[in-house]
């Protein structure tokens, strides 16, 4: 079974969720703390993305792998970042403008990014690799921004129903990856076992490389401990079901392989992350992040 037909209701509800989110005031903060979204933009747009490139090649990882993990690099914020900036402590009002921005952003970077690092694998290996950039730009108009404009909307001309959907989405999110998670883990378990040393490092690594460097670029901009805390989480908090979706889609990669850097990604992710909201959680002390 294709896991396409489970990832994409479960993207569908979450971009919906993140629309719901979303009101005026949400768009006036990009007015409010334009230098904010600005440096989170920076660190999810261009520095991540330059991170995963440098690291599949220092890990010399296969072709497919190569392209998964700068794939889930390339993805848009998670859509749980909101509230691990909360429990950080940080500033939710610009982590829900950040993952908004984000989502509509990556709709027009991914494809290119993704468009270079194809070319750039194809010349290393020699293999024959074609990304159909028209069918991804599709997809991802079907899967996120349509649901998202469709949850906006919701909230504006129906507020006491967008409210309650939220409640019951929003509970429901992270069980609902964990499951794809597991399912996933079921279909390849062999292919994760078997390149999980390789992998969880070059995964690993990003995720820390991203939370200290968006931290230094994050304190580069003279920004206070709050902002900081929500760039770091949302630079480090990926939508790992939109790389699965595109990896899995018989419309564009069809490749399971592809998509376990995102699901080990995704996995490590939620470890180092609820570490970090559990530091800034308990103590008020101020540290490099």
């Amino acid at each position: 079974m294709n896991t396409i037909w489970i990832v994409m209701p479960i993207l569908i509800a979450l971009m919906f969720l993140l629309g719901t989110d979303l009101n005026r005031q949400s768009f006036a903060n990009v007015a409010r703390n334009p230098q904010g979204v600005l440096f989170g933009m920076i660190g999810q747009i261009i520095l991540l993305p330059a991170i995963a490139f440098a690291l599949a090649w220092a890990f010399r990882l296969p072709p497919v792998y190569f392209m998964g993990l700068v794939l889930i690099a390339c993805c848009p914020g998670g859509s749980s970042s909101n509230v691990f900036s909360m429990l950080a402590k940080g500033d939710v009002a610009l982590s829900v403008t950040l993952t908004a921005c984000s989502s509509i952003i990556t709709l027009f970077t991914l494809p290119v990014i993704m468009e270079f690092v194809v070319r750039f694998v194809s010349d290393q290996s020699g293999m024959t690799i074609r990304l159909p950039v028209g069918k991804l730009i599709v997809q991802n108009l079907v899967l996120l921004f349509a649901p998202l404009l469709l949850g906006v909307l919701c909230r504006h001309f129906f507020p006491a129903a967008a409210s309650k959907v939220n409640r019951v989405l929003g509970k429901a999110a992270f069980p609902a990856l964990m499951l794809l998670a597991f399912i996933f883990f079921l279909q390849y378990t062999r292919e994760i076992f078997d390149n999980f040393a390789v992998l969880g490092m070059a995964a690993a690594a990003l995720i820390l490389l991203a939370m200290l460097c968006s931290s230094l670029l994050a304190k580069t901009g003279g920004f206070p401990l709050p902002v900081r805390r929500t760039i770091v989480i949302e630079v480090g908090m990926q939508n790992a079901a939109q790389a699965i979706a595109i990896a899995t889609s018989p419309f564009i990669f069809n490749s399971g392989e592809m998509a376990i850097p995102a699901i080990i990604y995704a996995l490590l992710m939620n470890v180092f992350l609820l570490l970090y909201v559990h530091h800034f959680g308990k103590t008020k002390s101020v540290t490099i992040l």
